[in-house]
């Protein structure tokens, strides 16, 4: 077993279809599927389910999936290590981010990071739900993770975090918006919502629904989205209201306007998590000042962009 097979099986199991990973890694679809055979023989089990379109994974499939995974991350971890050890100081961050946070949080951050001096490389990848960033980062595929954990306990790597309680997008000139912030959700019982993809943004098409059947209704969900500047474009356009967190008012999206809701048990998070760390060294200890700085300030605009 090399390291080309597994990183043939990853991008086959992220990309759903054999022929979607061969377009991926630049190589034809027959060879691709030899070298999964030839993995699957040499584990001893099926770890993928052959479908008329695509693939999934079999149980054990999904358990392969998570170690190699982390055996990839560590093989490149190693060769990051051995050249930043040559070099005397570590220069490579990478930084697992939630898609909403690539608007708000990121922007900021690398600017903050940019201005501090400090010889650094950031690599990014957006990743949800925020279990798979956890996973990712007890891994060591990422070494710090901007995460919204929903109403779970705060995981044991968290670092910092700050309230970026729910609020609903409304179109401007819609009746609500005459309404005192904050707002009962209840009283747009009777509205059409847009909502993010069950299947991209699981956690939050949920959440929607959840917050609107504690309000006394089930929401009518007619449009969905995958990242949150498309929700609110639709909530702009007139196509119906969105449940999303405080953070997306900073994005002073064109004619939405952001009433916080009052009245629920749920809590939205923004968290920073980072691997324990036996030591932490200067230029970790430089890293996370920045983040904390970031999300201190983030914190003080939601105030402003969301009273």
């Amino acid at each position: 077993m090399e390291l080309r097979h597994l990183r043939y099986f990853v991008t086959v199991a992220e990309s759903g279809s054999v022929s979607g990973a061969a377009a991926k890694l630049f190589i034809a679809q027959p060879p691709l599927s030899a070298q999964i055979r030839q993995l699957e023989a040499e584990v001893g089990t099926p770890l993928l389910v052959r479908l008329p379109r695509g693939v999934r994974l079999t149980p054990a499939g999904v358990s392969f999936l998570e170690d190699a995974r982390a055996i990839l991350a560590r093989a490149q971890q190693a060769a990051v290590r051995a050249r930043e050890r040559q070099a005397g100081h570590r220069s490579v961050l990478r930084v697992g981010i939630m898609p909403s946070g690539t608007h708000t949080i990121l922007p900021g951050f690398l600017k903050r990071l940019a201005a501090s001096g400090l010889d650094v490389r950031v690599e990014v990848r957006e990743m949800i739900p925020s279990s798979r960033q956890l996973q990712a980062l007890r891994n060591s595929e990422i070494d710090l993770g901007f995460i919204r954990p929903g109403e779970d306990a705060l995981p044991p790597e968290t670092v910092h975090h700050i309230d970026d309680p729910y609020c609903l997008a409304i179109q401007a000139g819609h009746a609500l918006t005459r309404a005192r912030t904050p707002l009962a959700l209840k009283a747009a019982a009777h509205e059409v919502f847009v909502s993010f993809s069950r299947y991209q943004e699981s956690d939050f098409y949920d959440q929607t629904a959840a917050l609107c059947v504690e309000a006394g209704f089930r929401a009518d969900i007619r449009h969905e989205a995958g990242q949150f500047i498309s929700v609110l474009a639709m909530v702009g356009y007139g196509l119906g209201l969105a449940i999303v967190p405080a953070s997306c008012a900073t994005l002073s999206p064109p004619g939405v306007v952001f009433r916080r809701l009052t009245g629920s048990r749920h809590h939205s998070r923004l968290v920073m998590v980072r691997a324990e760390q036996p030591v932490l060294d200067d230029w970790n200890a430089q890293v996370a000042q920045a983040a904390v700085a970031e999300m201190t300030a983030l914190a003080k605009a939601l105030k402003k962009a969301a009273p």
